[in-house]
């Protein structure tokens, strides 16, 4: 067996030995795509919605009636949507309990009044014995006090029974305004305590609105400012003010309840839904910037949007505060001047620094090509 002096094993591994060292070298970096993108030119533009709120017609005045007595309801003549005037009979109470307590107080009427009467004769017959001086002066004045105190119970008693006597006459319960019935409470059989809601009437007069603004706009919106109201079934259109504002939020929406008074001559359904327009929230027309919606990525500062440096034609972000919604697009209040460029397309894909490209359809990069093409032939 032959063996080769090492020059010559060296010249023969020397390749196998670079193609092992060159497999193990790291690959070269692959450069990062440059990403076509569409843009837009930041500019002042107008407001084109308007704050619009949903509301509910109520009554102005709107009362729960109840009973002044406890006891059983027989019957209930009022039913929802009824409309009632004043003094119309509304439900019943069994009367029997309250007749029997007024015939014990007529009782016990007729037995103080009785005592009074026997005190009274006993009174002159003692006059008529010290006249003869049959008694003393003091028998006299003993018989005068027990003729007093019999005295002061039938006065006591007799207004125990004016009393019980209205206590009987509440067992009807009677509308004590017009206006439309627009809940009952109770069923006959029930029985009700005292000031238990029966009825609920809705009182005939001025109408308000009811409806809901956030935290950050009940402060703008002050009792008598105006507002327009609209009824979604048609397209008639009212004027209103703000009448009253709630003091505390709702603690699950977090919104205020406001009160919006329309003129007396207005008739709208009860619990008709409108749509108000409060003038001092409503910012149709005002100068802002918008972006369309597909601009906004979110980063761990909030929100912001891609903003393309024209020189060196790279992304950066910036981040934006947005105030509100104007139908697709949203209002920007800070982080933009008019001329900047924005991209608004692929922004998931892009990162800080990164390269771009304006994106431009096929119609226009064939045009393009074809001006490139035929401008060596026109010379």
């Amino acid at each position: 067996m032959r063996i080769l002096p090492f020059k010559g094993l060296a010249i023969i591994l020397a390749p196998a030995l670079a193609i092992v060292l060159a497999s193990c070298s790291r690959p070269p970096a692959a450069q990062e795509p440059v990403r076509a993108v569409k843009l837009m030119t930041v500019q002042i533009g107008q407001m084109g919605s308007q704050a619009d709120f949903a509301g509910e017609v109520r009554a102005r005045t709107e009362l729960r009636l109840g009973f002044r007595v406890a006891g059983k309801m027989l019957r209930r003549q009022a039913e929802v949507g009824q409309r009632v005037k004043l003094g119309d009979l509304l439900a019943q109470l069994d009367p029997q309990d309250l007749r029997l307590a007024t015939d014990v107080v007529q009782a016990q009427l007729t037995a103080v009044t009785t005592n009074r009467d026997l005190a009274a004769n006993e009174l002159q017959r003692a006059r008529s014995l010290k006249a003869q001086n049959f008694i003393s002066g003091v028998e006299v004045e003993r018989r005068q006090a027990t003729l007093d105190a019999a005295q002061a119970q039938v006065t006591q008693v007799r207004a125990q029974l004016k009393a019980q006597s209205n206590q009987s006459g509440y067992t009807d319960l009677v509308a004590s305004m017009a206006g439309t019935v627009t809940a009952v409470e109770a069923d006959p059989g029930q029985v009700v305590s005292v000031g238990t809601p029966i009825v609920r009437i809705a009182q005939d007069g001025p109408l308000d609105v009811w409806f809901s603004v956030p935290e950050g706009s009940v402060a703008a919106l002050g009792v008598g400012s105006p507002a327009e109201v609209r009824v979604w079934s048609s397209d008639a259109a009212y004027k209103g003010v703000v009448r009253e504002k709630g003091a505390l939020a709702d603690p699950v929406t977090r919104t205020f309840q406001i009160k919006l008074g329309l003129d007396a001559d207005v008739r709208l359904p009860l619990g008709s839904t409108v749509t108000v327009t409060p003038r001092d929230l409503s910012a149709k027309g005002a100068p802002v910037i918008k972006l369309p919606t597909s601009a906004l990525k979110q980063d761990a500062k909030g929100s912001a949007v891609w903003v393309l440096d024209v020189a060196s034609m790279t992304v950066r972000s910036q981040p934006v505060q947005l105030v509100a919604a104007d139908g697709n697009e949203v209002v920007v209040a800070s982080g933009l001047e008019p001329g900047m460029q924005v991209v608004t397309a692929g922004v998931h894909v892009l990162t800080d620094g990164q390269r771009v490209s304006i994106y431009r359809p096929a119609a226009q990069a064939d045009a393009r090509a074809g001006a490139s093409a035929s401008a060596p032939a026109s010379r």
